[in-house]
C-alpha cells in the first residue's frame, strides 16, 4: 500500500532531523499515515508530530516543520509537496509523475494487481450457510452465502490457503419435525384425512417429497421408521439446496456432518468433550443435567450442555466442531453466522478457550436479517410456511450479479432492505449493473473503438502525456484498490469491496466524460490514455470477479 511506503520516508525524515540537531532524540513508535476526509487536505496525513509531543518536549508545530524539512520532496519524487495544518497535522501530495508511473505496474501485475500478502499461506476456513436441511434455502441464507463466499474470495487474494466448508447440521428435534412433516403429508396423499400441525414444515417442497416417496415406497413408507424419514427428505432437500449453490457459483471443499459429533468411537466426539470439560472443572452436573461453567467467563448464566433426559443441547456439538477446526490446524477460523445464532458463540468460544485451545483464531461475522421490499412494501417470509420466498426465487427475479452485488453493499451486522425494483432494473440505476457497464465501456474501447479510430493499444506507449485532472484522479481510485482489500480482509467487512467498485466505476466515468480518449491527431497521448483504460479495467475485473460477478465486455 502507498500508505505503508509513506510511513518509512517519515521515519527517515524524523531521524535526519534528529541527526541534524532540529529534533531531539526520542524512540519511533508505528507512524500512522492516513488518507484525509477531505481532499482539499492532500492525498495522505499523519498526525505523528502530535503523537511525539510529549516525548519530544516540543509543539507539534516545529516538530512537523522539522519533520516537513527533511522529506524527499520534488515534483518527480513520491512526495510532491508537505505542509502543517492544524495543530500539527502533516498533510502529504503525491507527485504526478510517480502516480502516473504506477500504471505500468497495474498492467504488469494483471489480473492478480493489488493481491495484498497477508496470510503468507496460512490455512483459513470460512463456515458459511450451514442451514438446516429442512427446506430451500431463502433469501436469509442468501446474505450469509454471499458475504462467507466473498470472504473466502478476499482470504485468498490475501495469501491465505482458504478452505471454505458448510456444516451439515442434521441432529436436532427440527429433524424429526421435518421427517414427520413428510410423513403426514404421505398420509394426506393417501386419503386420509388428517390436520397438520402448525409447527411442522409447510411448503410444497415436503408435498413433492412425501409424492416422491409414495411413489419409490408405496403405500407401506408412512410406516417407515422416523430416522428412515429423516434421511431420504434430507437427501431431496439437499440436493436441492446444492442445485442452487452451483447457480450461485458457490463450492465447498468440506461438507462437515454434525451426526459425526455424536459418535463415541470418533476422537473429539462430545461426550470426549464432556469429560475434558468435567476435567477442567468447567462442567458440572445438577437437576440430573449436565452444565457449562459459562458464569465464569462473564455469562449471566451457566448454559446446559446435557438435558436430564440425556439429550445434548446445540451448544455441546458446537464446542466439539470449534475444537475439531482447531486440531485441523487453521490459523484463522470465521463463522459467518445469522443474528439468531449469535447468541451462543461467546459460550462455544469460552468452552475451546478453556479446554486449552487459542479461541483467538476463531472470529464470527454476523450478517443481519433481509427484508425483500417491493414497491415499497415489504415481502413476508417464513420458513415453515408456504409464504417464505427461497433464494432461487430471489434470483429468478434479479439474476445471480445483482443479487451478490446486493448482499454485500451493506456491512453485514445492518439489518437490509432488498429493494427487488431496484435490483432488477435492467439501467445505470441498478449500482450492479452500473459497474458492469463501466467494465464493458473500458472493453469496447480497447476491443473495438481503438481499431475504428486505427489507434492500437501499445504496452511500451510513454505514459509522461498523463497529466489531466481527471487522470490523476482515476489513477488515485484504482490505487486504492489494494488498501480496500486489506481493510476488507483484517476487518473481515466485505461491504467495503462493494463501495470502492461504485466508486472506481463513477471515478472512471468521469474521465471518460473529461478526456477524448481517441484523438487520431495526438496518438502520443491517446495511446497513453489507453494504458489508463487497460488499468481501469484490470481493477475494475479484479473487484467484480472478487464479489463473484461477472465482469461482462459487452451489454
Amino acid at each position: 500500500m502507498i500508505q505503508d511506503q509513506i510511513a518509512p520516508l517519515l521515519r527517515a525524515a524524523i531521524l535526519a532531523a534528529q541527526q541534524a540537531g532540529s529534533l531531539p532524540a526520542f524512540e519511533i513508535s508505528a507512524i500512522p499515515v492516513e488518507r484525509p476526509k477531505q481532499e482539499e487536505h492532500g492525498d495522505f496525513a499523519t498526525p505523528v508530530a502530535l503523537q511525539v509531543t510529549k516525548t519530544a518536549r516540543l509543539a507539534p508545530q516545529k516538530i512537523a516543520s522539522a519533520i516537513i524539512e527533511h522529506l524527499p520532496l520534488g515534483p518527480d519524487s513520491m512526495l510532491a509537496s508537505a505542509e502543517i495544518a492544524g495543530p500539527g497535522f502533516i498533510n502529504l501530495r503525491l507527485g504526478t509523475p510517480w502516480l502516473v508511473r504506477h500504471v505500468d505496474s497495474i498492467l504488469d501485475a494483471g489480473e492478480r494487481y493489488a493481491d495484498p500478502d497477508i496470510g503468507h499461506g496460512r490455512p483459513a476456513q470460512v463456515e458459511f450457510i450451514s442451514a438446516n436441511p429442512t427446506g430451500p434455502l431463502t433469501v436469509g441464507h442468501g446474505r450469509g452465502a454471499v458475504i462467507g463466499d466473498t470472504l473466502g474470495n478476499l482470504l485468498q487474494a490475501g495469501g491465505y490457503a482458504v478452505s471454505r466448508e458448510y456444516y451439515f447440521n442434521d441432529g436436532g428435534l427440527q429433524m424429526k419435525i421435518l421427517a414427520e412433516s413428510v410423513r403426514l403429508r404421505a398420509r394426506q396423499q393417501l386419503g386420509e384425512e388428517i390436520e397438520f400441525p402448525a409447527d411442522h414444515y409447510q411448503g410444497d417442497y415436503i408435498s413433492a417429497i412425501a409424492a416422491d416417496l409414495l411413489a419409490e415406497r408405496g403405500p407401506d413408507a408412512v410406516s417407515l421408521d422416523w430416522t428412515v424419514l429423516r434421511d431420504y427428505a434430507t437427501a431431496a432437500i439437499f440436493a436441492e439446496i446444492r442445485r442452487t449453490l452451483d447457480r450461485l457459483g458457490i463450492h465447498f471443499d468440506v461438507y462437515f456432518n454434525e451426526m459425526s459429533l455424536f459418535d463415541r468411537e470418533r476422537p473429539g466426539n462430545i461426550w470426549e468433550i464432556v469429560e475434558a470439560l468435567r476435567e477442567r472443572d468447567m462442567a458440572y452436573e445438577a437437576d440430573g443435567a449436565i452444565w457449562f461453567r459459562a458464569t465464569a467467563f462473564g455469562a449471566d448464566k451457566d448454559r446446559v450442555l446435557v438435558r436430564s433426559s440425556g439429550e445434548p443441547t446445540y451448544r455441546l456439538p458446537d464446542i466439539a466442531y470449534h475444537v475439531d477446526k482447531l486440531k485441523r490446524g487453521f490459523d484463522l477460523v470465521v463463522n459467518v453466522l445469522g443474528a439468531d445464532h449469535i447468541a451462543q458463540y461467546p459460550d462455544i468460544q469460552a468452552a475451546v478457550g478453556s479446554l486449552g485451545y487459542d479461541s483467538s483464531k476463531l472470529h464470527v461475522v454476523t450478517n443481519q436479517f433481509v427484508t425483500l421490499v417491493r414497491d415499497g412494501k415489504p415481502v413476508k417470509m417464513s420458513t415453515r410456511r408456504a409464504t417464505y420466498v427461497t433464494l432461487d426465487e430471489l434470483l429468478d427475479e434479479v439474476g445471480v450479479d445483482a443479487m451478490r452485488y446486493f448482499m454485500i453493499s451493506r456491512s453485514p451486522d445492518s439489518q437490509f432492505e432488498f429493494d427487488l425494483n431496484l435490483a432488477a432494473e435492467q439501467s445505470e440505476k441498478n449500482p450492479a449493473l452500473y459497474i458492469q457497464y463501466a467494465h464493458a465501456r473500458t472493453a469496447g474501447i480497447l476491443l473495438r473503438r481503438a481499431a475504428e479510430k486505427g489507434i492500437s493499444f501499445d504496452p511500451r506507449a510513454d505514459l509522461s502525456p498523463l497529466g489531466h485532472p481527471a487522470e490523476i484522479a482515476l489513477i488515485h481510485q484504482i490505487l486504492r484498490l489494494e488498501e480496500t482489500l486489506v481493510a476488507c480482509i483484517r476487518r473481515l467487512e466485505p461491504q467495503h469491496l462493494a463501495f470502492y467498485a461504485t466508486d472506481l466505476a463513477t471515478t472512471f466515468n468521469v474521465f471518460y466524460r473529461d478526456c477524448y480518449v481517441l484523438d487520431p491527431e495526438n496518438i502520443p497521448l491517446s495511446q497513453a490514455r489507453l494504458k489508463l483504460v487497460k488499468a481501469t479495467q484490470i481493477a475494475l475485473a479484479r473487484a467484480l470477479h472478487l464479489m463473484g460477478m461477472q465482469a461482462p465486455d459487452e451489454m
